[in-house]
């Protein structure tokens, strides 16, 4: 990236100046590149000189003199100041600049990736809700936040698994079993009533009559827990299979469907688990109940592990399935993206990964807060089909996977988000996914009209770059070479709606070029300006498409 060129451009500049005697031998802090917040003063900056001044015993304006008139000539820096109290400013070479486009179009595609990984491994467990009902729109935020999160961090230079952890066990699959027997027997005009804690839902009749048709009374005859447990198994595979389905319609595809019941397989990883924890004595009895200690590793609190009843507590597929995750599967870094109501949790998380004797900063949580969907200004509680969730697959039936995943990442995950469905399918300036694509059908609607006026690819792609020095040429340039850093951002920070950011920012500054430099605007043309500009449109393009690709949003060329 290029602010690790200018970085170790001022770290050479005051090795040279300390080899001269110009500034005095010290230990040089790490050099931070960063963007000056008035752009006038150039593209990028460095308070290097306020750092040492201590140091070198000399004042940090001095100091910044001294660095720069020991730097050596960069065909990347078209010019260098230093600034009050002690900031060193740099801009970027216009002609350093516009080679940019040639950088893009050697990249093939891939323009952005950094090695930020190294080719470890990561693994990005998302969605993951309980199997007990189709998948809502909190569910879609968490499967697109996810989803792009993994493209985010394959771009990064991460080997990277999408896993789906199935929560087949537990209370929850109890009471949609309980609920699917309930209803079984009502289709055959039998008295069985739900109670407040079963599932309520429409999905839930649905899914009777299906079992209904395709296995008649079969269930009638056999003891009722023999009749829980068998349609327990079907409606699991019915409805994993509803979610896949409805994963797919976002685009979204797993490596992996994790079962929580198989943790607690007899020998299997939550016995092993509990007999290294027993082992290296962080368990501890108390009150008929069994205990992981996190207390000794911070928390206010120890967690139950086995409970008085004997059965696991609620924290037991946790300290199971991180352990799978990080000692057994040997992931690097796992990134679990989890509804803002299970923030407790996730706060103690950390004490459980220090107790199984693993690093924490290997585990990142990525909070999501709700959606709430509007049309007409009011707020949509109910859905029009059944009057129950509205869910995934309503939405992307009405609006379309584009908007669904675009206008989802256009908020951090933290706030919550306002889904106005009417705007989802405006097609107008004020629909942000339209505003986006829009840019790229514009920019394949040029490159097709150069062809038709006599500018063909194989004409134009060995267009002069040097020939690109309008202010709004040098903009759009300056943008995209932006890219590498959004994506390291975004991948630091577990933090895709930056993405979206930066593809409006990018639409708007190539809608203000398109709108201030002619491309090809007829007679008046010159040819070898006109090359130029199509060659950077076609790069702007690629970006455009890149971008969008790692969101999972269509670049269409036409609209």
């Amino acid at each position: 990236m290029i602010r690790n060129q200018i970085a170790e451009h001022v770290r050479q500049a005051i090795a040279a100046a300390q080899a001269a005697g110009a500034l005095p031998a010290f230990d040089v802090p790490a050099i931070e590149i960063s963007r000056p917040k008035d752009p006038t003063k150039g593209d990028y900056a460095t308070s290097i000189a306020l750092q040492c001044a201590r140091a070198a015993r000399m004042a940090p304006l001095a100091i910044g003199q001294a660095i720069v008139q020991h730097m050596a000539p960069a065909d990347f820096i078209g010019a260098v100041e230093v600034a009050a109290p002690g900031f060193i400013n740099f801009r970027l070479s216009g002609r350093w600049l516009s080679g940019l486009v040639a950088t893009i179009e050697a990249a093939n595609g891939r323009y952005g990736d950094i090695n930020l990984g190294r080719g470890q491994t990561c693994q990005v467990e998302f969605i993951s809700a309980n199997p007990t009902g189709p998948l809502h729109m909190g569910s879609a935020r968490n499967a697109v936040l996810g989803d792009t999160l993994a493209n985010i961090m394959v771009a990064a230079g991460y080997v990277v698994q999408r896993e789906y952890y199935v929560n087949d066990a537990g209370t929850q699959m109890r009471t949609f079993a309980e609920t699917l027997y309930r209803r079984y027997l009502q289709q055959f005009g039998q008295d069985a009533p739900l109670e407040s804690h079963h599932y309520q839902g429409v999905y839930m009749v649905d899914l009777a009559r299906e079992i209904v048709a395709e296995h008649g009374d079969h269930f009638l005859a056999m003891p009722a827990e023999e009749t829980i447990a068998a349609l327990s198994d079907i409606g699991l595979t019915k409805i994993l299979a509803s979610i896949r389905a409805s994963a797919e319609k976002l685009r979204v595809r797993f490596d992996r469907w994790y079962s929580e019941r198989s943790l607690y397989e007899p020998g299997g990883t939550f016995e092993f688990v509990l007999g290294k924890l027993r082992e290296a004595g962080v368990m501890a009895v108390r009150d008929g109940a069994e205990w992981l200690l996190t207390s000794r590793f911070g928390s206010d609190r120890d967690e139950v592990v086995i409970r008085s009843s004997g059965q696991p507590g609620y924290y037991a597929s946790d300290i199971a399935y991180h352990y799978d995750k990080f000692v057994l599967r040997g992931f690097d870094r796992v990134i679990n993206v989890w509804a803002v109501d299970h923030q407790n949790q996730a706060r103690r998380m950390p004490y459980l990964m220090a107790a199984l004797g693993l690093d924490p900063a290997r585990l990142t949580i990525v909070l999501y807060d709700l959606v709430r969907l509007y049309r007409d200004g009011q707020e949509v509680k109910l859905s029009k089909r059944s009057g129950d969730i509205i869910t995934v697959d309503e939405v992307v039936d009405e609006v379309g996977a584009d908007a669904v995943r675009f206008l989802l990442l256009t908020r951090s995950n933290q706030a919550v988000m306002d889904f106005d469905l009417n705007l989802a399918v405006a097609q107008n300036d004020e629909n942000p996914v339209y505003y986006v694509q829009y840019g790229h059908a514009r920019m394949a609607g040029i490159l097709r009209k150069a062809a038709e006026r006599g500018f063909p690819p194989e004409q134009w792609k060995h267009g002069d770059l040097q020939l690109l020095g309008h202010a709004r040429e040098l903009a759009l340039l300056r943008k995209m070479l932006d890219l590498e850093e959004v994506i390291e951002h975004a991948a630091l920070t577990c933090a895709p709606h930056n993405l979206a950011f930066y593809a409006l920012d990018l639409a708007r500054i190539f809608h203000e070029f398109y709108r201030d430099c002619p491309v090809i605007s007829g007679e008046q043309d010159d040819p070898a300006l006109a090359c130029a500009r199509l060659r950077l449109v076609a790069a702007t393009k690629a970006v455009f498409a890149r971008v969008l690709g790692l969101m999972g949003v269509n670049a269409p060329d036409s609209m």
